[in-house]
């Protein structure tokens, strides 16, 4: 396996306070040529991550996805996978996800077990993160094929709690996530209180659509910021997103 170049980065992000960027791509709703105009932007916009991924791909274009990117850009990608189909050696990282929220033991192990044969054979960096799904005001896509119960919204200690078994579990990243299409994001309080009780980096993601929303999560204690449906609806979020995000780190 080789060193953890992706991890030590966002680790090194996070302890010196640099707020960072994640675009989300599903590949299922991206054409060639919107990947190529994604890319572009992108890069102007200064995005530190992409995230490919989601919890149902229909189509089979991860591997052409992927080698698209890394043809037009050295943006690190990193595969935020559904299910172990959604493995891909051409990444750059891969989010070991456990679903530490749910009960589910197919996502909290189950799945992991037929995979870890795999990535022990590549030459892919495997990140461990604790997934945990929040109620985004609406049912999604993850909730729904992770057959669990997300989060209350308006249960911060829950969340903390299970942040702080993960990070005690071993896991380095902690994600928290309303899920694609969220009427809305992770509440600033649940933010505040988990990140109080992890040493660990953190990511929120799901029903983020304004710079505002981002930059009060990443004031709120997120280190680093995940976008995917906003931008599908309109890829020139990302350049106003990316400077609420980023300009917090010039304030430090």
């Amino acid at each position: 396996m080789m060193t953890n170049t992706i991890y030590s980065q966002l680790l090194a992000a996070t302890q010196q306070q640099r707020k960072q960027f994640a675009v989300l791509i599903d590949p299922d709703k991206m054409s060639k040529q919107g990947l190529i105009s994604l890319i572009e932007k992108a890069l102007m916009a200064k995005v530190d991550l992409f995230l490919v991924g989601g919890s149902l791909i229909v189509k089979d274009r991860l591997a052409e996805l992927i080698g698209q990117i890394k043809r037009r850009c050295t943006i690190p990608v990193v595969l935020f996978p559904g299910s172990i189909s959604q493995i891909e050696e051409q990444a750059d990282a891969l989010l070991f996800l456990s679903l530490i929220s749910g009960r589910n033991p197919e996502l909290l192990i189950g799945q992991q077990v037929l995979a870890a044969p795999l990535l022990k054979q590549m030459d892919l960096e495997v990140i461990s993160t604790g997934y945990m799904i929040v109620d985004g005001g609406r049912p999604t896509t993850a909730s729904y094929i992770s057959h669990s119960l997300p989060i209350p919204h308006d249960k911060p200690p829950i969340a903390a709690c299970t942040a702080m078994a993960g990070e005690l579990l071993g896991m380095k990243l902690i994600y928290l996530d309303t899920g694609s299409g969220a009427k809305q994001s992770v509440s600033l309080e649940m933010v505040k209180m988990v990140k109080k009780s992890i040493n660990i980096p953190l990511i929120v993601g799901g029903g983020i659509r304004s710079p505002q929303a981002a930059t009060q999560l990443c004031e709120a204690g997120a280190d680093i910021i995940v976008v995917g449906t906003a931008i599908e609806e309109d890829t020139e979020r990302m350049f106003a997103l990316s400077e609420a995000i980023h300009s917090l780190n010039l304030q430090m």
